[in-house]
């Protein structure tokens, strides 16, 4: 790697920084000194008690409860934190309040900008929270929302919170069979849904999707609206439009507290394997690790304006809440980030003073490959920092930032994921930034890069793996008897310690690291993550083919190749017509990124004895990793399947 520097921190940042404050006050309330952020980040990862427990200090953790013990267990999964204590996510938030002082900033496709004060969000949380307590919600109940990224989906999110219900979302482009495979798994009480939103400067209406998920989703005791477009069918009168809940008598605000590890909300895995696996987060851990990351690794302040752009069906959408966390405003965009061109959401800066932009890794690129140059199109003087996330940023997109976006700003390469909530691995003051390296593990995050000998690396390709526990680590996933889906899904590789699923590399030198790419058989597709078992799902509906198996390939400059491969039923053969309807069955009941880049017609389709598809070692074949390096033949039910793939892989540039 390279060590000319894009960026360096001046001395003044350094100083002025959340993270320099947490080690001054280290210093004066513990007598620990820390010359540098690696020595900081070895204290935090070997001595976890200590660390996490001096978070609980140094943002003022209000507990209701006193906690017995910093962890319980010894092994993950199944350690507990803080067990006694009780708390409010929703009351810390709270505590920033100023009447007024904007709270929340909006904007959309039509240019709308509204800002939401504290006064005023205070008044809606209660009086939303005041209507779900008098039909019965309390805490433990699940609140599932289908909603566009709009100020009424954090009202809807505090007030549930607020109460220690358990909140859950989709976005509104998500199809019917998606967001039933998610929400019918927790049982909810109450839904609250959209009549439409807007993308591309067009509305879509999705009355009728709405009537679908209720028919569907028999534990549905309430359904609010919020009719977010015009001019569609009216929905059944029995509906409560959630408009008419601000007129109410104004009620406090109260907070129910919760056991630190009760569930927050449940986040979804992308479903590789059967339905989308139901993840949920404590309470506690979610807000500890929000405090933590904001601060230390964003360095977000009071008063600044904190944006990303998101759906309510990303995790980083749940995370964005947390801006409100550190007495920042909250910038939310509803649309299409590329509505009526790439310049939308720089243009959007620009209008509301964003400090911290927020966006994916795909964004960028696309960005670079349309050769827009905001810098001389915008001012973009208020940004100080600019994220990305969603999927490995490469070197090009971080020298397009310095060069056509802004050259004196903090970029910030982060990765992490639904299952925390959070990064693992993100930005940090102390470091300058380097072409395509993330700067830093994140402070408590005890990650390393595991050869195939389970041994720690540094400066070469290995599986990511963390052998200490975090917080926010699920608690468990629903409906999951004694953890099995949970332990397989993270620990069955090495026993005790979390592996990830990414290929990540260590620079010795730089402390910054490169992830490059999923080493599992998950579709990052874009930046979001898809599980093969949807399109699995959708293509069982198409009655001429027999069997089929997809992968995703991250190539170089930020390049996706996804080809859908097919076996077809006897006397069955692929041609322009199916194609065609297995696109439009994808397209319409998942989402646009669910459809492949070519769909290719096999003799047949590779399994394990034990019957298992072989998507990662398939992927590990197109990639041209040698044969014995990719698969292992004995284990397999039909060996000769691989041929096909193998001439396949010579075809892939």
């Amino acid at each position: 790697m390279p060590l000319n520097p894009l960026w360096s921190p001046s001395k003044i940042e350094k100083n002025n920084s959340i993270l320099n404050n947490y080690k001054n006050w280290l210093l004066a309330r513990y007598n620990i000194k820390f010359n540098s952020y690696q020595s900081l980040w070895q204290w935090s990862t070997t001595h976890i008690e200590d660390f996490w427990e001096s978070l609980i200090q140094y943002f003022n953790i209000t507990f209701h409860s006193p906690y017995k013990n910093i962890i319980s267990g010894s092994e993950m999964p199944g350690v507990k934190w803080f067990e006694g204590a009780t708390l409010n996510y929703t009351e810390h938030i709270f505590k920033n309040y100023k009447a007024n002082k904007t709270a929340i900033i909006f904007g959309n496709e039509s240019g709308e900008i509204k800002k939401l004060n504290w006064l005023e969000l205070k008044q809606k949380v209660s009086a939303m929270a005041h209507y779900l307590k008098t039909i019965g919600v309390k805490k433990g109940d699940c609140v599932v929302a289908f909603l566009p990224n709009t100020p009424e989906a954090t009202i809807s999110f505090l007030a549930v919170n607020s109460l220690g219900a358990i909140w859950s979302s989709t976005s509104p482009d998500f199809g019917v069979d998606s967001v039933i495979d998610r929400f019918s798994q927790i049982k909810p009480k109450v839904i609250i849904a959209v009549n439409g939103y807007y993308y591309n400067g067009k509305p879509f209406n999705k009355t009728s999707v709405v009537n679908k998920i209720v028919t569907s989703l028999p534990s549905i005791e309430k359904v609010l609206i919020h009719n977010y477009i015009n001019e569609t069918e009216a929905f059944p009168e029995h509906y409560i439009d959630i408009n008419t809940l601000w007129s109410n008598k104004q009620e406090p605000l109260e907070f129910v507290p919760v056991e630190f590890n009760d569930p927050i909300w449940v986040l979804y895995s992308s479903g590789t394997t059967g339905l989308p696996k139901p993840i949920v987060h404590s309470t506690g851990g979610i807000l500890l690790e929000h405090y933590k990351y904001m601060a230390f690794h964003n360095d977000v302040k009071p008063n600044e304006n904190y944006f990303w752009f998101s759906t309510t069906g990303w995790m980083m959408w749940n995370f964005l809440q947390a801006s409100l966390l550190m007495g920042a405003t909250m910038v939310l965009y509803d649309g299409s980030p590329t509505y009526p061109n790439l310049n939308a959401l720089w243009n959007f800066s620009d209008k509301v003073n964003i400090n911290h932009f927020g966006t994916s890794a795909p964004f960028l690129i696309a960005s670079m490959k349309h050769n827009i140059s905001p810098k001389n199109t915008n001012s973009l003087s208020s940004i100080r920092s600019i994220s990305s996330t969603g999927a490995p940023l490469p070197p090009d997109a971080f020298k397009y930032v310095y060069k056509h976006i802004k050259n004196d700003v903090w970029l910030c390469s982060m990765a992490g994921g639904t299952d925390v909530c959070t990064a693992f691995v993100g930005g940090c003051l102390d470091y300058p930034v380097h072409t395509g390296e993330i700067q830093c593990r994140a402070l408590g995050v005890s990650l390393f890069a595991y050869n195939s000998l389970a041994e720690t690396v540094e400066d070469e390709l290995g599986e990511m793996v963390i052998d200490k526990p975090m917080p926010s680590m699920p608690i468990y996933f629903w409906n999951d008897a004694e953890n099995k889906r949970y332990k397989a899904s993270y620990f069955e590789n090495y026993p005790g310690k979390w592996r990830h699923g990414d290929f990540i590399k260590i620079n010795s030198e730089t402390e910054g690291l490169v992830i490059y790419g999923r080493s599992d058989a998950t579709l990052n597709r874009h930046g979001i993550r898809i599980g093969t078992a949807e399109i699995y799902r959708a293509i069982d509906k198409i009655t001429e083919i027999e069997d089929a198996l997809i992968v995703n390939l991250e190539l170089e400059g930020g390049n996706h190749y996804m080809p859908l491969f097919v076996k077809m039923k006897t006397n069955e053969a692929l041609n322009d017509n199916l194609k065609a309807q297995i696109n439009h069955v994808l397209k319409t009941e998942y989402s646009p990124r669910h459809v492949p880049d070519d769909i290719v017609e096999v003799p047949d389709i590779p399994y394990t004895i034990s019957g298992k598809k072989m998507e990662a070692p398939i992927k590990k074949v197109l990639f041209k990793i040698p044969l014995e390096k990719s698969i292992n033949m004995d284990a397999m039910k039909n060996p000769e399947s691989v041929n096909f793939f193998i001439d396949f892989a010579k075809t892939i540039n």
